[in-house]
């Protein structure tokens, strides 16, 4: 075996068995505490975030209140664990429909005839042209405004830059060797395209699907701060932002809890998506 050779299958080796990041795991392990109060909220806290309690508006942290207390004397840590489940089902679920259709448009203007190909592609780069918040914007202003409209509008102001990449991965995956040779072997293009292109384009969306979900909580967070998704009492972390920046000088605790929670989440996932990013970059 030549020294070249040597190197090569030794790096190999140690790209194999490398350690997992001390940063991922304590990602991992941020999004896992997060994921439970979403998923089972009363394993947190037993108080209701939506009680009230006149005598004790405005507490500080306590041990009776670990987040203190906001206006209306509601549990502050009560309304961050249970704003858990909707900025994470707004994060998934709106990823989740960007990708099946950002997939599909991308595919299409890949693989389509000539003049449907360079129209969705052509839409694809219009909307690509406006940042994500205003697009979601403009989607709250032709839907209305309402809790439902909050997946469909993070999920269309994604979409776009999930078909970009779904068009790119298509058009790269249709010119190698095995899609060729299946062709030549009498495969229909329907069976080439589930069977050989969209395995192979899925990895790297995926990935990127990882890194997408804090950027969906972030602008889901953002549209409930403005006051265009779910309303108040409604626990949910950007309206408890909205609500405590009334009381920044006063309440500090309302905004800064709600607001910690939001960037533990988008940082955990970002790292743990960029991790994967990395394993998939690798090539062994």
């Amino acid at each position: 075996m030549s020294f070249l050779a040597s190197v090569t299958a030794a790096k190999g080796r140690f790209v194999r068995t490398r350690a997992v990041p001390p940063s991922v795991v304590l990602a991992g392990f941020v999004f896992a505490l997060i994921a439970v109060a979403a998923v089972a909220p009363s394993w947190w806290t037993g108080l209701s975030p939506l009680d009230t309690d006149a005598a004790a508006v405005l507490q500080p942290p306590s041990s009776a209140h670990f987040f203190g207390t906001d206006q209306s004397g509601r549990d502050v840590f009560s309304r961050v664990v249970h704003g858990a489940r909707y900025s994470l089902f707004v994060g998934f679920g709106a990823t989740a429909i960007a990708l099946t259709f950002g997939v599909l448009i991308g595919v299409g203007a890949a693989l389509a005839p000539k003049a449907v190909a360079a129209g969705l592609s052509r839409g694809v780069d219009v909307l690509m042209a406006f940042p994500e918040f205003l697009l979601a914007l403009l989607v709250i202003a032709v839907m209305g405004t309402g809790e439902a409209s909050i997946p469909v509008a993070v999920a269309l102001a994604a979409l776009p830059a999930y078909a970009r990449v779904a068009r790119s991965e298509t058009l790269v995956v249709a010119k190698a060797g095995y899609v060729r040779a299946a062709r030549l072997l009498g495969s229909s293009p329907a069976k080439v395209l589930i069977t050989h292109v969209i395995p192979n384009i899925v990895g790297p969306l995926l990935v990127m699907a990882t890194i997408g979900v804090g950027t969906a909580i972030v602008t889901a967070s953002g549209l409930s701060f403005l006051g265009l998704g779910p309303q108040p009492p409604t626990p949910e972390w950007g309206i408890i932002l909205s609500e405590g920046r009334n009381f920044l000088a006063t309440a500090w605790w309302i905004a800064l809890f709600p607001g910690l929670a939001i960037v533990a989440t988008v940082i955990s996932v970002s790292t743990l998506g960029r991790y994967l990013r990395s394993l998939n970059e690798v090539k062994i």
